[in-house]
Formats: structure tokens, C-alpha cells, sequence
């Protein structure tokens, strides 16, 4: 590259910025660009966690952490020996921005407030004068015979770079990704990762907002089976546990058109003889009181009675009037119940997709192209999707790590 090499990262988002600011930081020969189609950068790490930013996830044991991405878990085994959660609560505490950890592992920063991380970031930018274009969408890339590229920009006048960082995040549109095609890339489809289930028939609709700590989710006909809490949205289910298995049955239940059923158990990991034998025990030493009152499962009140009315038990029913058969199609309502599911929803704000860009495309030890040189990748852009729970923001984090330390010392 030439003294002053002039680098563009093409998105700025959470694996460009990181790219763009380390990139400087790291080198201040380089004069960095980030080219932003939107009005506003770092869109994505605004709305996370709610607007608090799930920064990372709270496991600095990289083995253990590659094995929450469905896809690309081997490849950012090795990445993370580079750059893992443990550096990134470093970066930004050499930043003035402490993070906190969460009972589930889920790291936010202390104030609460994703402004905080966006500020942290944006600050970088300034000190390292990284120039930040926004509306400014690049839609195409020309390497040129001086080894160079020359990016085509909407309504602008076309510019020149030594080095280009592709971190534009996933999307669920094939055409999105055309222009890498053109570069000589391939793509591997891309569909929704993180989605909750709707369900075909609104059983539990009017309970939208009721949880349970400990459930189980699995696809019928499946080996797709995750725990955690669950929750009841007005259109189906959510939370971590259908969360995790919507993620790593992402491709399959696209190829089901998001039709198929799952299996659950709400008091997991309570199998169905415990349930029945427990339940049995409720029935003689409860036998005066009514069915809707119970304290043997941590089920909230409401959800309870619609178990019972599922399984045709009038909540008003004494316990001594339950039949061996009443309390076996409770034990399926509670430990083996059945949903019908019909579609899917984009899970909050957050999107997530499993494809993109082939990490055999890819050398992950410097994020470069090994189709061209001197392009880069970071980010969800690559064929790589995490689960919930911070996995996909330090899976940026790595990634634009990686393509920064590269890019300064060439």
C-alpha cells in the first residue's frame, strides 16, 4: 500500500465502526472512511437489549463461546483466540465504559443506556479522525489495474481506496448481495435467524406478556431441542429457549415455509411419570381445595388455568374429583404439549440472518478475501449467526478486530 493508504469500510454499523476506529488507532498513516447508507450509524447497537445494548456475552473460554453460533462456530473458535468477550470488556473499559453481567450472561454497560457505547464509539472516531459519510450508499466495487478499487456511489461522485472492509450486516434479500457476487464471491441464501413462533391457533393470545423461568422447546420430527425461559407473546411463544432453537433450526424451518409443530415443556426438567406421580400427591392431600390452586409447579396463576382448561379440567374442580385420565392429559398440557405454528416474527428489532458470504472465502486469521486482495469482511455480512444473548454483537466485535490488525500492519 502506498505512505497514506486511504481505506473504506462500507457500513457502520457495530463490525465496521470497530473495524474503522482500530484500524486508525492502530496505524495513523491511514486515512479511514466509513460509508453509511442511512442517515445514522450504529442503528443496530441503539435498539439492542431494549436500548441498553447487549454488548457481549459473559464466557471467555473461546471453545465454550463458538459453540453458541450455529453457523460459523469452528472458524470463530480460532478467531477468538484473537479477540474474545474478555478483550472487548478491556477495550471498553480503557474507555471509561464499564460493563455489568447479567444472571443469564448477558453483558450491558452499567449505565444502562446504549448511548453510552455509541458515544464511547463515536468518540473514537473523532480522536482518530475516521470520516463517517452517512447516506451515502455504495453500490458497487471496481478494482482497478493499480491494485486499488474504485467505489461507485449513488448520486456522488465515484472514489478511490487501497483496502475496503465489507461490513454492510445480513439481509434477507439475495439481491442485496449481488454486487460481492460481481467480485467473484459466492452467497449462501439468506434467511431470518432469531424468530419467535406464531402460532396457527391463538391459545394463549390473552396472556401475552406471562413467563415461565424454566421450559423446553423442541421441533417435532426433529433433533432441535433447546431450554430456558419461555415467553407468550399475543402471537405465539418467545424468550431464550425458542429463540436458541429458532436459530439453529433456521434453515430448516425456512425450508418448511414456517410451518410445523413443536413440542413443550413448561416446568423442564420435570419429565411426565414425576409430573403424574406429583400430581397424584396434589390430588390426596389437596383433595378439598380447588385445581387452580397449587404451589408444586412454578407456573403463574393464569397460565395454570389454562392448562386445566386444556385439558378439559374446570379450574373450579376439587382435586379429589380428578380421574387418573384428567390428571394424565394434564401432565401433557404441562411436560409434552403440542403447537401447530404458522409463520414467524422478526424477533423485537433485532434482525439476525444465517448466510452471506462463505467462510471458506474468507482467511478468518485477517478477515481478508481470498478471492481478492485487500477486501475484507466483518460481521454478520460472513455466513455467521449467533444466538441471543450478545453472541452476534462479539461476533462483530472479533471479526472488525481481526480485519483492523491486518489492514495496520500491512
Amino acid at each position: 500500500m502506498p505512505r497514506s493508504p486511504k481505506i473504506a469500510v462500507i457500513g457502520g454499523g457495530a463490525a465496521g465502526f470497530f473495524a474503522a476506529i482500530n484500524a486508525a488507532r492502530l496505524d495513523p498513516s491511514l486515512k479511514v472512511t466509513i460509508f453509511e447508507k442511512s442517515r445514522e450509524v450504529l442503528s443496530k447497537v441503539r435498539i439492542s437489549g431494549g436500548g441498553r445494548c447487549n454488548v457481549t456475552h459473559h464466557c471467555f473460554d473461546p471453545e465454550i463461546m463458538s459453540k453458541a453460533y450455529p453457523r460459523g462456530s469452528r472458524k470463530l473458535r480460532w478467531a477468538f483466540e484473537q479477540f474474545q468477550p474478555a478483550d472487548t470488556v478491556s477495550w471498553f473499559e480503557e474507555r471509561d465504559v464499564e460493563l455489568k453481567t447479567e444472571s443469564d450472561g448477558r453483558m450491558f454497560p452499567t449505565t444502562d443506556d446504549s448511548s453510552t457505547i455509541i458515544s464511547c464509539l463515536k468518540r473514537e472516531a473523532d480522536r482518530y479522525n475516521v470520516n463517517i459519510l452517512n447516506r451515502h450508499r455504495v453500490e458497487a466495487l471496481h478494482p482497478t489495474n493499480k491494485n486499488q478499487f474504485k467505489l461507485s456511489i449513488k448520486n456522488k461522485e465515484p472514489q478511490i481506496f487501497d483496502a475496503v472492509v465489507i461490513a454492510t450486516g445480513g439481509s434477507n434479500r439475495r439481491s442485496t448481495y449481488q454486487w460481492l457476487e460481481k467480485l467473484g464471491h459466492s452467497i449462501i441464501e439468506p434467511v431470518p435467524s432469531l424468530f419467535t413462533f406464531n402460532f396457527k391457533n391463538k391459545i394463549f393470545e390473552d396472556l401475552s406478556g406471562i413467563s415461565v423461568e424454566n421450559g423446553s422447546v423442541s421441533i417435532e420430527g426433529t433433533s432441535y431441542q433447546h431450554e430456558g425461559p419461555i415467553l407468550i407473546t399475543h402471537w405465539g411463544l418467545s424468550g431464550p429457549a425458542v429463540l436458541k432453537t429458532s436459530a439453529w433450526a433456521a434453515r430448516y424451518l425456512h425450508n418448511q415455509n414456517y410451518t410445523f409443530t413443536i413440542r413443550v415443556n413448561w416446568i423442564y426438567p420435570n419429565k411426565a411419570h414425576t409430573v403424574q406421580e406429583t400430581l397424584k400427591k396434589l390430588r390426596d392431600t389437596n383433595a378439598r381445595k380447588t385445581t387452580k390452586k397449587q404451589n408444586a409447579f412454578p407456573i403463574p396463576g393464569r397460565l395454570w388455568n389454562r392448562f386445566l382448561e386444556l385439558a378439559q379440567i374446570n379450574p373450579n374442580t376439587r382435586w379429589a374429583e380428578l380421574s387418573n385420565e384428567n390428571i394424565h392429559d394434564l401432565t401433557q398440557e404441562l411436560t409434552n404439549a403440542n403447537y401447530h405454528i404458522k409463520g414467524k416474527t422478526t424477533y423485537k428489532e433485532e434482525f439476525v440472518t444465517s448466510g452471506g458470504i462463505p467462510l471458506d472465502e474468507i482467511n478468518m486469521g485477517t478477515m481478508e478475501s481470498k478471492k481478492v486482495s485487500n477486501l475484507y469482511f466483518a460481521g454478520e455480512v460472513l455466513n455467521i449467526d449467533g444466538i441471543t444473548g450478545g453472541y452476534n454483537f462479539q461476533s462483530a466485535w472479533t471479526t472488525g478486530w481481526i480485519a483492523a490488525q491486518h489492514i495496520a500492519s500491512e
